[in-house]
């Protein structure tokens, strides 16, 4: 089955003149459009794409890549707003509803709104600034110094809120803020100190020498920018390898093994496949 609002990789079913059907697990078959269709997929094919509603409430395959997906938190730019609510930019044609009762407080065309994605009671993706009941609490699954996904937030009298894995709230104090910050845009960062009333403190700075967790932030952020394939895996030759990441082979392996463990990606005799 696939997930409304999420990246799927989905098997080509059938070629029509209107695109590509892809597999939606349920006997039906999901559009992915011509003007999307890759020149070189064939049926049997799966493809990585980002299942949404188009205009008639429809689902429909994209290729593109949103800036955020059901389940994640963002940063975004209200478009418009009418009588029923406002509309963000997220990065596709269709752009993303925030109701007004979602609304901690009326928004403009132009203003910059911190939101969280979900699906609503009647079936479509939309998005709340009521980001707070979103939010988990109890973060057992952090240590001292695990890598993390960082979205700077707010800045406070104490420092940087940041967005933790998409999951938690954290804060970077003023002290170990090392490099300036944009809101809204993912950076990595390392887990300081999990504290005993579930509080996180986060640093920008490795432990140590860090290379391994860098270099899987690289192939992450790489895969991203890919519609979600690099042409590389553990079989590659070094100097593929090295001329893409600047990397050896090892190093290259150990942090794929490490974003494998974590199910952020796959791997098949293609390269790797963005799973997030």
């Amino acid at each position: 089955m696939f997930e409304l609002g999420k990246r799927n990789l989905l098997k080509v079913l059938r070629a029509s003149p209107y695109g590509l059907y892809l597999d939606a697990g349920d006997g039906t078959g999901i559009l992915l459009p011509n003007n999307e269709v890759p020149q070189d997929a064939n049926i049997g094919d799966r493809l990585r794409v980002f299942v949404y509603l188009d205009s008639e409430d429809q689902e429909i395959a994209t290729l593109q890549h949103p800036l955020a997906q059901v389940g994640e938190f963002a940063r975004l730019k209200v478009k418009e707003v009418n009588d029923i609510g406002a509309f963000l930019d997220w990065g596709l044609a269709k752009d993303l509803f925030l109701p007004y009762a979602e609304q901690r407080q009326p928004v403009r065309p132009g203003l910059w709104v911190n939101v969280y994605l979900y699906v609503d009671n009647s079936g479509r993706i939309a998005a709340t600034t009521k980001t707070d009941r979103y939010l988990e609490q109890n973060p057992t699954d952090l240590n001292v110094g695990d890598l993390v996904e960082l979205m700077p937030w707010r800045m406070t009298d104490l420092g940087m809120l940041c967005i933790v894995d998409h999951r938690y709230e954290g804060l970077i104090h003023r002290q170990d803020l090392t490099q300036h910050l944009k809101l809204g845009y993912r950076t990595p960062g390392y887990i300081k100190q999990v504290r005993a009333d579930g509080r996180i403190g986060l640093m920008l700075q490795a432990p140590g020498y860090g290379r391994v967790d860098g270099l899987a932030y690289q192939i992450l952020e790489d895969l991203r920018e890919n519609r979600g394939f690099v042409a590389l895996n553990d079989k590659s030759a070094p100097d593929a390898i090295n001329e893409r990441y600047g990397c050896s082979k090892k190093a290259f392996k150990m942090a794929i093994g490490q974003l494998l463990k974590k199910e952020k990606i796959d791997q098949d005799d293609k390269g790797l496949h963005l799973v997030e």
